[in-house]
């Protein structure tokens, strides 16, 4: 015994709605790539195993980065630089509208040399940033043990 079930269509008529539901879902799910991406891309490739910390707190806000590699390559944002040329390279970019107060983040290795990061910082401060600070891992173990 065959069942005919009504499809709502009748004969052969013009389709007049489009179902707009995957079109929303799949630009949704490109929003959600996007945002997840989008902060990869502001920090230079080299590798960085950053020292751990027990705390930090989250910053929202645009900054620079200043990022030290265990060999001893340095990159501000995306941009290799040279570590005489880091000065320059840090006024120029302090100097573009809006950067004037940005927080200028130094990533350093964590087997790089206390004294080469030292010299940053003071290179930093002497380029003109009024606020500087160190990148760092955090713990969560530990952290939430001490809580």
């Amino acid at each position: 015994m065959t069942r005919r079930f009504d499809t709502g269509v009748k004969g052969d008529g013009i389709i007049t709605k489009v179902n707009v539901t995957p079109i929303i879902d799949v630009a949704l799910v490109l929003v959600i790539i996007l945002l997840v991406t989008a902060p990869l891309l502001s920090v230079a490739d080299l590798p960085v195993d950053l020292p751990q910390a027990r705390t930090r707190e989250a910053e929202d806000e645009r900054n620079v980065s200043v990022t030290l590699g265990s060999d001893g390559s340095m990159a501000v944002d995306e941009e290799r630089v040279a570590p005489d040329a880091l000065k320059g390279v840090l006024q120029a970019h302090l100097m573009k509208p809006g950067n004037s107060d940005v927080l200028v983040v130094v990533r350093a290795d964590s087997g790089a040399p206390y004294s080469r990061v030292r010299e940053i910082l003071e290179q930093t401060r002497a380029a003109g940033a009024k606020r500087v600070a160190i990148a760092t891992r955090q713990d969560t173990k530990k952290a939430e043990d001490s809580r």
